[in-house]
């Protein structure tokens, strides 16, 4: 499965998981590195980065970025291996 396949599946599931919430494409181009997705859901949001698959590799500042947001709050890179973990994950930060 492409990469854009992939995201489009994972913004039609986070929009169904999650009535209301808004979903951000970050412009690459603009800063490298910082994760293609950011979900804003009531008093919560979360940065993720979408890959094709698990070895799928990474563009510079791209650790940095999800290690750095998810000390704020929730980043992680997501692929088809981990979707249902990070949705889980997902679950639990915006319940709270």
């Amino acid at each position: 499965m492409k990469e854009s396949a992939f995201q489009k599946k994972l913004i039609d599931k986070l929009k169904t998981m999650f009535p209301g919430c808004e979903i951000m494409k970050q412009d690459a181009k603009y800063c490298g590195g910082i994760p293609d997705l950011v979900v804003f859901y009531k008093s919560h949001y979360a940065m993720l980065e979408c890959k094709k698959s698990a070895s799928a590799s990474h563009q510079p500042n791209q650790d940095y970025y999800v290690d750095k947001f998810r000390k704020w709050s929730y980043a992680a890179f997501v692929y088809p291996e981990n979707l249902d973990t990070v949705l889980y994950e997902l679950q639990e930060v915006f319940s709270k």
